[in-house]
């Protein structure tokens, strides 16, 4: 099959990779572009625990002056591997939603603990703070990135894709919804995913691009995307 990924590189290059070697067809379009964001360092100096749902969020922390040791929360294990390569060493990692990540914070890390860092982009699919607020948590959130829509696309690669369309399609976020649906009506490419399995990341994501004809439509976590090429 062939299998167009949307996400940055670094975020799905071991999912390339496994793609290829199981004899799929990938193609990369990232329909993001992130950058960083200055923040207030000092909201991490008396942290006791740190909140990552995203790569981008430890990419863009300064991290030198953060105690390691303390308990970090990553909401997958793409996440989790970023965490480990700048050094955290107590890390609790969910299963790639943010729904199951709450229910680890909740059992590993009592309120009276101490204060949370919830790290994170400027728009997040869930407010995941708000609702351990909610619970009797002291959650702060920094944000330390943004996501703009990639505008610029590559001739050659939308001429390739057109001649050989996907036969399925991995979407992350709303905002990834959003800008896929930008590419798709500024190259004219309406018509063209009939045949096409759409995979979005939860019915917000995925109402974005209901006006597109595709063959069907599935929803997913992350962490999923290989089980999901056997449900097809």
């Amino acid at each position: 099959m062939h299998i167009l990924l949307t996400r940055q590189l670094e975020d799905c290059s071991d999912l390339i990779f496994r793609f290829k070697e199981l004899g799929h067809i990938v193609s990369h379009l990232p329909l993001l572009v992130i950058e960083k964001v200055n923040y207030d360092q000092k909201k991490l100096n008396d942290c006791k625990s740190i909140i990552f749902t995203s790569a981008n969020a430890i990419k863009f922390l300064e991290t030198k002056d953060i105690n390691k040791n303390i308990k970090c929360f990553c909401v997958g294990l793409a996440t989790e591997k970023k965490a480990k390569s700048v050094g955290f060493q107590n890390i609790i990692a969910a299963e790639g939603n943010v729904r199951n990540l709450k229910e680890l914070i909740l059992q590993n890390f009592d309120p009276s603990d101490g204060e949370i860092i919830y790290v994170s982009g400027e728009i997040i699919s869930s407010d995941l703070d708000q609702q351990l607020i909610k619970d009797g948590y002291s959650v702060k959130r920094l944000i330390n990135y943004k996501t703009n829509h990639n505008k610029i696309y590559d001739d050659n690669f939308v001429e390739k894709l057109k001649i050989n369309i996907p036969n399925i399609v991995y979407i992350y976020s709303y905002n990834s919804a959003l800008s896929f649906l930008n590419f798709i009506k500024n190259e004219n490419l309406q018509s063209f995913w009939m045949e096409t399995n759409l995979m979005c990341m939860g019915e917000k994501t995925s109402s974005i691009l209901n006006e597109i004809k595709w063959k069907k439509i599935f929803l997913f976590n992350p962490g999923e995307e290989e089980f999901l090429l056997y449900k097809i």
